[in-house]
């Protein structure tokens, strides 16, 4: 009677795998490793080791630091310290991707790239940047959502709207973006930092469904209201 194989399961990631899984080239995980930012690996021989597999979400949330928050690593390693909870690391990852989405990782564009993209002009660039009603995260690089909103701008000034006629939103934007912040400090100030990233980070997806269902039902509510596109009693109560 033939032994049945006892198949064990890989006790971690190797250094191949982990390079592939974060993008980084194998020095820099190895600085890391140095710097005690990710786990030391498991050696299971002189030429094989192991790395956890939370030093992905380790990685990230590193380079996500670095990014959006502009921490040099002795910082980023003292945030780690202090929390001392890979769950709370991998929430505030999952944080992060949902605040700035995937899009900081891709491709960005020039600003000369840009201007040939959306059809905005230089000058019309620079005024909508001093308006902030284009908000690049990098500073003179564009992603797609920077390109979908310059194009939509290049429309509308195309149709005559001016520059001053649309600050509106930044203006209503920042009123919400304050009053939001204010409730999360609310509720949060006094919760441990796993806690905080995980309610964090249900009220930011609460906050994307509130912000639309409410704009866009007091707009349909509005349009109801008329009884024709000519109908000027809505334009005049705004």
């Amino acid at each position: 009677m033939k032994k049945k194989k006892i198949y064990q399961e890989k006790p971690g990631l190797k250094m191949k795998e982990l390079a592939e899984a974060t993008g980084l080239a194998k020095s820099t995980l190895l600085y890391y490793v140095s710097l005690g930012l990710i786990p030391e690996p498991v050696k299971t021989s002189p030429n094989m080791a192991y790395y956890d597999p939370i030093s992905v979400y380790r990685v990230k949330f590193i380079q996500n630091m670095k990014v959006h928050h502009r921490l040099p690593l002795g910082e980023i390693r003292k945030l780690m310290e202090e929390w001392r909870d890979d769950a709370s690391i991998s929430t505030h990852v999952e944080l992060t991707d949902l605040v700035f989405g995937p899009s900081h990782h891709e491709n960005l564009l020039d600003r000369k790239v840009f201007l040939e993209t959306t059809g905005l002009t230089g000058t019309q660039v620079d005024e909508l940047l001093e308006a902030r009603l284009l908000i690049p995260l990098e500073k003179e690089f564009f992603d797609s959502d920077d390109v979908s909103m310059g194009r939509v701008l290049a429309q509308g000034l195309s149709w005559g709207y001016g520059i001053k006629d649309l600050v509106f939103y930044v203006d209503t934007g920042e009123q919400i973006v304050d009053r939001e912040l204010a409730l999360r400090k609310v509720l949060t100030r006094n919760l441990p930092v796993s806690e905080d990233a995980a309610i964090t980070l249900e009220m930011v997806k609460s906050a994307r469904i509130s912000r639309a269902y409410v704009t866009d039902r007091l707009f349909q509510c509005r349009v109801s209201e008329m009884k024709g596109l000519k109908d000027e009693r809505q334009e005049e109560k705004s």
